[in-house]
């Protein structure tokens, strides 16, 4: 059985940083890459950041490009996010999601349905 356990979320001051992480356990995630999505209240769900298991390649939101960056440990089965400068408008639950890494478009990888995998959702609120 997949799992996808977020951690590291919390309230914080604009201008302050957080690192969220993703355990990700139950099967081989060599051919998956890892995404960051993210939900505010009233909203729909947004991409954050997406990175290929295997080769480790990145992409970001261009709202969060610059400030936050998705990364991962291979031999820990764990992706991370690193937010810096922090904004109100980033409060949001965010979510770590799985999905397959070939045979994907750029657009439709930026899309909640191209996952497989999601975790149960981290809180972070930015305070102003």
């Amino acid at each position: 059985q997949v799992q996808l356990v977020e951690s590291g979320g919390g309230l914080v001051q604009a201008g302050g940083s957080l690192r969220l992480s993703c355990a990700a356990s139950g099967r081989t995630f060599s051919r998956y890459a890892m995404g960051w999505f993210r939900q505010a209240p009233g909203k729909e769900r947004e991409f954050i950041a997406r990175i290929t298991w295997s080769t480790g390649s990145t992409y970001h939101a261009d709202s969060v490009k610059g400030r936050f960056t998705i990364s991962r440990d291979y031999a820990k089965n764990t992706v991370y996010l690193q937010m810096n400068s922090l904004k109100p408008e980033d409060t949001a639950v965010y979510y770590c999601t799985a999905g397959r890494s070939e045979g994907i478009t750029y657009g439709y990888s930026r899309t909640p349905t191209a996952y497989d995998y999601w975790g149960q959702g981290t809180q972070v609120t930015v305070s102003s």
